[in-house]
């Protein structure tokens, strides 16, 4: 009962998570008015709005002007029930799986609208700042004092690499709303699990510039976002990032 739960409200909170994802950039209105078509304005009734089903049902496309669906909108949906479920799976029904919960989707949507706009909106970084610095006073996983010098030393490092960047390449290599979600990030998971989630961020992102110089010709210069590396790296910390570090130990300590 409490996985189907899980599963059934994630995909209900998915369904509008892909509404701010959309709106947010766009500086409208997530409540008002219901969702629409993008392209015809239509409005979509209930019984086409059904996280997942309607996508499938619809073959991808507006019942009425027939223009495509992102395939977004079902993947936002199904990733946030799975990680609900692996939420609740991990943690149970406890505060701190629905401190998780509001980590996922925070994470969730930045890492779209990131992908999308290349932008890491103030309202998602700051906002989620400063609740999980509210977490901190009940944060069963970490003391208040490694949740604030966690989350400050995680900016710090990433301002420090911006400016570096700037400094000795005329480059930006990262944006301010990656120093802003640094701090987010630090003030939930601490600082172990931090140093998992920026390990796991930038090997995942050093492959897949890889691939792109490689296969898709791109030279040095090629801009990727790194909100979605982060969102990857802080998911998989949050869940086995105590794993991986004893792992890690363990294997530098073999002659």
């Amino acid at each position: 009962m409490e996985a189907a739960l899980s599963i059934l409200f994630g995909l209900i909170i998915g369904s509008f998570l892909n509404v701010v994802i959309h709106r947010l950039p766009l500086k409208e209105n997530v409540v008002f008015p219901p969702s629409h078509c993008p392209r015809c304005n239509t409005e979509i009734p209930f019984y086409l709005n059904i996280p997942v089903l309607s996508y499938i049902f619809l073959l991808g496309k507006c019942r009425t002007c027939r223009g495509r669906i992102s395939p977004q909108y079902p993947l936002v949906e199904a990733g946030c029930a799975f990680s609900f479920w692996l939420t609740v799976a991990s943690f149970g029904l406890t505060l701190q799986a629905a401190a998780s919960a509001v980590f996922i989707c925070l994470l969730i949507v930045l890492a779209a609208i990131d992908i999308r706009h290349m932008i890491l909106p103030d309202e998602l970084t700051l906002g989620g700042s400063a609740f999980f610095f509210i977490y901190s006073f009940f944060n069963p996983a970490i003391g208040q004092l490694d949740a604030v010098l966690s989350g400050l030393g995680g900016a710090l490092f990433f301002a420090g690499l911006y400016y570096f960047y700037l400094k000795v390449r005329k480059i930006e290599g990262l944006g301010f709303g990656d120093i802003k979600m640094a701090l987010f990030m630090g003030l939930f998971l601490g600082l172990r699990r931090l140093a998992v989630a920026i390990f796991l961020a930038s090997l995942s992102g050093l492959l897949v510039g890889i691939f792109f110089i490689l296969f898709k010709k791109k030279n040095l210069k090629l801009a990727l976002p790194f909100g979605p590396f982060l969102s990857l790296g802080s998911t998989i910390s949050l869940f086995v990032g105590e794993e991986l570090l004893a792992a890690l130990g363990a294997f530098w300590r073999l002659p």
